[in-house]
């Protein structure tokens, strides 16, 4: 375990040393770089200069790759053009509203995903199973914003029963846990379907390719309760393979969570991240893809390491 442990983080390295150099290089090269943010009329051209210099703009790209490499190993993204403060600082305040919003949805994901898919594969053929597929269908196809500008229609200006936006009540200094998870319902539904959709399907085929195995038939053979077989038998084999979709959902959450946010201007590193690209805060724009990349590996990591618990066949060399 510990060699395989070792052996993943060194594989990261250079997964997460070519994404720095893809975004470093890509942001350096776009059309105005990163001078556009201090663009100002009345600038001449030795202001410009000076100003170069003390960021450091001055120097060949290569150079300012390595250095800001160099500043990103000790955790320092550099500051903010537009707010003047650690990037650090930024992400640490912002970061936590999206790790909860991203937790709640992959919560809600899985709460959803697993009995649906396992009801759809049951009733294979069914009633209940078409509508499920054709649910799973629209699930997928449907842009998750128009979805949540919908609901937001529906259930907050229309019935007026949940928050439009926010984290917390802007009247309420200290708002409570009631009012918390009132906001949180509906970003975290919305960012919840692409997870429990795809695993709908998933385990209706997984649940599908265990109720054909010769030891579910003998279960029923023996007359076992339908509840026994599936809890014990069918699900408990079915499940196994959903630890990696775990890891694999990290990516696409933090590219949701981030259109997400902004619909309903929940204060996390997404709205953060688009207020950066609007504003050409590139230092903002790269310590956020680094600290997401660095999560995303992290809990692909993490995954694998949980799959080998879950399954005593796995076995880490």
């Amino acid at each position: 375990m510990l060699t395989y442990l070792i052996r993943r983080v060194l594989q990261s390295i250079p997964l997460l040393f070519g994404v720095s150099l893809l975004a470093f290089f890509i942001i350096r090269l776009t059309p105005g770089g990163p001078m556009m943010a201090y663009e100002d009329p009345r600038q001449t051209p030795e202001d410009r200069q000076r100003l170069e210099r003390a960021l450091g703009l001055d120097q060949p790209l290569p150079v300012q790759y390595i250095k800001w490499l160099n500043a990103v190993v000790q955790l320092d993204f550099g500051r903010s053009y537009i707010q003047r403060r650690p990037v650090v600082e930024m992400i640490a305040e912002r970061l936590p509203a999206t790790v909860l919003l991203i937790g709640t949805a992959l919560v809600l994901g899985f709460a959803i995903g697993i009995p649906v898919g396992a009801i759809a594969a049951i009733k294979r053929g069914s009633i209940v199973d078409n509508t499920i597929r054709v649910l799973t269908v629209v699930g997928s196809a449907v842009p998750h914003w128009w979805l949540g500008l919908l609901l937001i229609l529906l259930l907050s200006v229309q019935l007026h029963l949940l928050p439009s936006g926010g984290m917390y009540p802007l009247d309420k200094p200290s708002p409570d846990l009631w009012d918390r998870l009132r906001h949180l319902a509906l970003p975290a539904t919305i960012l919840a379907t692409g997870p429990w959709v795809g695993l709908a399907r998933f385990i209706r085929s997984q649940t599908l390719d265990v109720l054909s195995q010769d030891y579910v038939r003998t279960a029923w053979a023996k007359g076992l309760t339908s509840g026994r077989v599936v809890t014990r038998h069918v699900l408990r084999n079915a499940l196994i393979p959903v630890v990696t979709i775990l890891g694999g959902s990290l990516a696409g959450l933090f590219g949701g969570a981030a259109l997400i946010e902004n619909v309903f201007s929940w204060p996390g590193i997404g709205t953060m991240s688009l207020a950066a690209a609007t504003n050409r805060d590139y230092p903002v724009i790269l310590g956020v893809l680094m600290i997401s990349s660095l999560l995303v590996v992290l809990g692909n990591l993490l995954a694998d390491l949980a799959y080998g618990l879950v399954d005593p066949r796995v076995r880490y060399e």
